[in-house]
């Protein structure tokens, strides 16, 4: 039996359709951004947890995404995968953790009692949260300044406001009576902590803390940040409380330190501003 082939056509051979080549992305390149989004849905479960009036749980969830935020850009850097994409997704998770979430947080909590003033401090904090954000995303590409001004931020940070301006849900666990009868209070707060996140008072940044230490200080580091979990976790109310009240006093020490560096470059015939991050 004899088999018959159909002539090769060239010209149809030319028109059939040529598979894509797929690009394939390194690992490297998204584990950034995947710690982003685990922070993101942190930030997003808080707000689940204050509808539901589980205070400490949401706390905890803006905890953990700050950490994450703390995180992931080093992760980017480390693994030289930083991107465009990863910085304007970080910041749009920075504003629904530490700009959304908190302020949802501290209304129904306690804003709510004074009903619609208690809504306007929550919407000057989240405002002033993303006019930060946004003032970051500008200075990005910015001129070029002196080494020392990596130290500082200008303004309070958004991850360190989110996590002061509930100071006063710290204290109520603390047997601190504030949302009974001090509303008012946390009210002046909320919108005091969301100003200083867009003012222009330098901050310390500790950034570049710790890049690199000695060798013989290793260990008792992994004992220090042991010591810090296990205390965060035994008795979260005392550190977290702690913790903002001494961010609080270091505010002062920091735009005082700023001065002296600026007047030590004025002097020197150098202008300087803080970082605008």
């Amino acid at each position: 039996m004899e088999t018959i082939f159909p002539p090769f056509d060239p010209d149809e051979s030319s028109n059939r359709p040529r598979l894509r080549q797929v690009r394939q992305v390194p690992i490297r390149m998204i584990l950034p951004n995947l710690v982003t989004l685990l922070g993101l849905c942190a930030g997003l479960t808080a707000i689940r947890m204050a509808i539901e009036s589980r205070y400490g749980e949401a706390i905890a969830m803006i905890v953990i995404a700050a950490v994450l935020d703390a995180v992931d850009g080093r992760v980017a850097r480390l693994l030289r995968s930083t991107s465009r994409f990863g910085a304007e997704l970080d910041s749009l998770a920075d504003f629904v953790n530490f700009g959304v979430a908190p302020a949802i947080i501290l209304y129904v909590w306690a804003l709510d009692q004074v009903h619609s003033l208690g809504w306007i401090a929550a919407l000057v904090f989240s405002i002033c949260a993303a006019l930060r954000l946004a003032r970051f995303n500008v200075a990005i590409d910015g001129p070029t300044k002196p080494d020392w001004h990596g130290n500082f931020f200008t303004g309070v940070p958004a991850p360190a406001g989110a996590l002061i301006v509930m100071l006063p849900v710290y204290l109520e666990n603390l047997d601190i009576p504030i949302a009974s009868v001090g509303v008012p209070i946390v009210f002046l707060y909320t919108v005091a902590v969301g100003l200083l996140m867009v003012s222009r008072l330098p901050t310390w940044s500790g950034k570049k803390m710790g890049a690199r230490i000695p060798r013989e200080v290793v260990l008792p580091l992994f004992v220090l940040v042991v010591v810090a979990a296990a205390s965060l976790l035994s008795y979260p109310w005392h550190v977290l409380a702690a913790g903002a009240t001494a961010y609080l006093i270091a505010l002062p020490l920091g735009w005082r330190q700023f001065r002296r560096l600026e007047a030590r470059d004025r002097a020197a015939g150098r202008h300087s501003e803080p970082a605008d991050l």
